[in-house]
């Protein structure tokens, strides 16, 4: 059973588990092919420097990338930029950059830019940008490498070096924003995007 009223699936252009679980969640069936860009040199060549542009920017090559290939079907791509200040974070590459990342945000209030697009036959159709501001509790070095010691792999998949939805919730003392944008999706406009156009059966 599913929502989903198009002729030809939708599909994700991301491989994250958080992604596909929110549209799971909402009763999308969905197929994932995952955008095959160089996101560090799109963002590098392209001069930007605010995060929600960088995010927003890469959200739509990543929907344009796997549209160009998909004929006739809806395709969503999404990005997510941290932001300390005037800093702006990639995923940690190893254990090592995700302590330093840590350490850096550790005591202080970040940004999460979430960005989403959705793209038809090669063209972009919606994208939106969301914030969420998290504030992260002060983390000693025993904490920093306890929670390491616990996450394990999972620190280099996200940018920040944790999962809200996971261990990551014992970093944080406070939070702004909805559940969605934390995620990396900002699912409620999307889903109005979708409805505005018929494609969702609710």
């Amino acid at each position: 059973m599913t929502l989903w009223r198009a002729a030809k699936p939708l599909v994700l252009a991301s491989q994250s588990r958080a992604r596909r679980s929110l549209l799971a969640n909402a009763g999308l069936s969905f197929e994932i092919d995952p955008a095959e860009i160089d996101e560090r040199a799109i963002q590098t060549t392209s001069g930007l420097t605010e995060p929600g542009d960088i995010a927003a920017l890469l959200a739509r090559e990543k929907a344009l990338d796997v549209s160009r290939r998909r004929p006739d079907q809806y395709v969503i791509g999404a990005d997510q930029t941290l932001a300390l200040g005037r800093r702006i974070f990639n995923k940690p590459a190893d254990r090592a950059q995700a302590a330093g990342q840590l350490r850096a945000l550790s005591g202080h209030r970040h940004e999460l830019y979430a960005a989403v697009a959705a793209a038809h036959n090669g063209k972009v159709l919606f994208e939106h940008v969301a914030i969420a501001r998290m504030t992260m509790r002060r983390l000693g070095e025993a904490g920093i490498d306890a929670y390491l010691e616990e996450a394990g792999s999972a620190v280099t998949s996200s940018v920040g070096a944790y999962q809200l939805e996971g261990l990551g919730i014992h970093l944080f003392e406070a939070i702004e924003g909805d559940h969605f944008t934390i995620l990396g999706l900002p699912l409620l406009p999307l889903l109005a995007f979708f409805r505005q156009d018929r494609l969702l059966g609710i």
